[in-house]
């Protein structure tokens, strides 16, 4: 099926969706420079940033009822002043003229999602990396990462390393091999290409923390057929 798309908001911004047999992807077309993504940027983030900190101390307070409270109606006032506009549904992912992929509200990597590390992938001679930091928000066993968040963050990084803005692939199969705990804090990640077979990508990679390798991961990544030209 080809893509479809709709104008929204005046001239300013195409919405389109690509399909195969269901909805798989939803996108938008801002008219948007690199200067004004830069300013998006600098408006959104700290707000996001903001808000991951109050994740964090709201599971490590141990303040009194009242402060609780008043934390709370304080909370509650900031929610309703931002939903005095807000786009219906998720943000999505939005590409500006200059063609940079806007995928912040992302779980990974967002930069408008708090409940992301977030992570910035980063390529290597290999494949993709990233170093980055797990705290109090991502806790399974008491003081170590949930194995569930490891799992994320690895399905992540192993799709960045089959994929390209031009060839996207998504997630067929991700096979994983706990060798240990993964402690809270500072963690490395990578993955890389193992082999390519027809529109298929295999992919292996880890998770790290100071003390060496605790999750190794196996991937298989699959060009839709909606992006197979």
């Amino acid at each position: 099926m080809r893509p479809r798309s709709r104008q929204l908001r005046g001239d300013s911004t195409t919405r389109a969706r690509t399909c195969s047999s269901a909805d798989v992807l939803d996108w938008t077309l801002e008219n948007l420079s690199a200067d004004d993504v830069a300013r998006l940027r600098a408006i959104y983030e700290p707000l996001t940033e903001s808000v991951r900190e109050l994740i964090d101390a709201t599971i490590r307070t141990e303040v009194d009822a009242e402060t609780v409270a008043a934390a709370k109606a304080e909370i509650d006032a900031a929610t309703a002043r931002l939903r005095g506009e807000q786009v219906d549904g998720p943000f999505g992912v939005r590409f500006s003229t200059d063609g940079d992929q806007m995928a912040w509200g992302n779980v990974v990597i967002g930069i408008r999602n708090p409940v992301a590390p977030p992570i910035v992938v980063e390529q290597s001679d290999s494949g993709m990396f990233t170093d980055f930091h797990l705290g109090a928000a991502y806790e399974g066993p008491p003081g170590h990462v949930h194995g569930g968040v490891a799992a994320l963050v690895l399905d992540h990084i192993l799709g960045a390393a089959a994929s390209s803005p031009q060839k996207p692939r998504l997630t067929g199969t991700i096979t994983l091999r706990y060798l240990r705990l993964t402690r809270l804090g500072q963690l490395h990640a990578e993955a890389r290409i193992t082999r390519r077979d027809g529109v298929k990508t295999f992919t292996a990679g880890h998770l790290a923390d100071d003390e060496g390798i605790t999750v190794e991961a196996e991937g298989v990544f699959i060009q839709p057929r909606w992006a197979r030209g």
